[in-house]
């Protein structure tokens, strides 16, 4: 096992923005340069969390209240950080993860309006002291966001987050620059509304910065 634990760093952002590509740039990058890493998102990264985020996306038979799938979130975040998150870390292996507690108080705080008192009480006990190392906050006006998610999702069925109206999304972008501007040190907002090419030039800057990678 390695002594030097591995980075942490999570990739965030509404639909739309473009998180699943600048993971793959952003994991490509990190092989380059001979880092050892994996890539994981929430809900999901283990078969159990997995099993957890298709109730989360999908369940249509019956309504789904926001404190269900709240608690859902946490509970496969609970399984995520103990069977894959924390062992690749104290392997030494950096984790790249497509979101993580951020989105929970954006999309349920802010989206769903739950309050911001009850999710960080389910933070301190999931998480204990387990934070990012570094948040990518992609950011992009809502209508081109939800432009792009259109294009990107054309004849594939939306799950329930995608289904949402624009004013959903707007509440939850709100909710992520909240965040940003109370955690500068850790949430670094990136414009997403550039190209690809850009946004993943950006994002190795803040690596580069941080004197991560060279």
């Amino acid at each position: 096992m390695s002594a030097i634990p591995g980075r942490f760093l999570t990739i965030e952002g509404i639909e739309g923005v473009g998180k699943s590509t600048q993971v793959a740039r952003l994991s490509k990058g990190l092989s380059e340069r001979g880092i050892p890493h994996v890539v994981t998102r929430e809900p999901g990264g283990t078969p159990l969390a997995e099993r957890i985020r298709e109730i989360v996306l999908n369940s249509r038979d019956e309504t789904l209240p926001p404190t269900a799938e709240l608690l859902l979130m946490f509970a496969a975040r609970a399984v995520h950080l103990t069977n894959h998150v924390e062992p690749q870390l104290s392997a030494g292996r950096w984790v790249l993860c497509d979101r993580f507690i951020d989105a929970t108080y954006a999309y349920q705080g802010g989206g769903r309006r739950l309050g911001m008192d009850n999710i960080r009480q389910l933070e301190t006990m999931v998480l204990g002291a387990r934070r990012p190392d570094l948040t990518v906050l992609l950011d992009a006006p809502v209508d081109q966001a939800l432009r792009r998610a259109r294009q990107r999702n054309a004849g594939a069925a939306a799950d329930r987050f995608e289904s949402e109206r624009a004013d959903f999304f707007e509440r939850v972008r709100e909710a992520y620059l909240s965040r940003a501007a109370a955690e500068p040190n850790r949430i670094a907002v990136v414009d997403a509304s550039q190209s690809a090419d850009l946004v993943a030039l950006r994002i190795l800057k803040l690596l580069e910065a941080r004197s991560w990678i060279s």
